[in-house]
């Protein structure tokens, strides 16, 4: 999957599992439940234990899309790509993450707050940019900084949830981070909870 379908199976998919958890098994059982209920792009954030190992295991599934997030420098970023990672999250722009991701035809999407960061990221071929965190913006915010930047397409995370998604889906995000939400509900509800999290999740949209 080269980065322009990768970028395209995100759009029509909609919603990033942005997820963290303490340990790895967790991270894996909560990753499985929800693939199988059809939420099944997964950013697994590089601050969670034996991340690249979980991204390595979850590559193995050919229904699901798995990327790495919090990715804070250039050789995690090749590390994560070379165990399987299909997109690359930053909480900011680091532009040697951004040649890295460009020379593996891996699709970078850095986190950015204002109109010169999307700017500098753009300048590295960064056209889909993570909005964070999306609590400091309202979804009034993406017309606004596609007003002067109309080819950049925006994913906010942070305060993002199935109370507010369609609210940010609907005033043109390319897709949505969703991730405490996902983790509370397995850890303090349980499987049954999530299932059904899930299906509000995607029917609401």
């Amino acid at each position: 999957m080269n980065s322009k379908d990768t970028m395209k199976y995100i759009q029509e998919g909609q919603h990033i599992a942005v997820m963290r958890t303490d340990n790895p098994e967790t991270f894996l059982d909560i990753s499985n439940l929800i693939i199988e209920q059809g939420l099944n792009i997964i950013e697994v954030t590089l601050t969670t234990p034996n991340a690249i190992e979980i991204i390595a295991e979850l590559s193995k599934r050919e229904d699901a899309l798995i990327g790495a997030g919090t990715v804070l420098d250039s050789v995690s970023a090749r590390t994560a790509i070379l165990n399987g990672a299909k997109f690359i999250v930053s909480p900011s722009f680091d532009k040697e993450t951004a040649k890295i991701a460009n020379l593996y035809d891996v699709p970078y999407i850095p986190g950015c707050m204002t109109v010169k960061e999307m700017v500098e990221s753009l300048r590295y071929g960064c056209k889909v940019l993570k909005l964070f965190p999306a609590t400091q913006f309202s979804p009034k915010s993406i017309k606004d900084f596609k007003g002067p930047l109309p080819q950049i397409e925006i994913v906010p995370t942070g305060g993002v949830g199935k109370d507010n998604q369609k609210e940010w889906l609907d005033a043109g995000s390319f897709a949505v981070g969703i991730g405490s939400e996902i983790t509370k509900i397995y850890q303090q509800q349980g499987q049954e909870a999530l299932v059904q999290y899930i299906s509000e999740l995607k029917r609401e949209v």
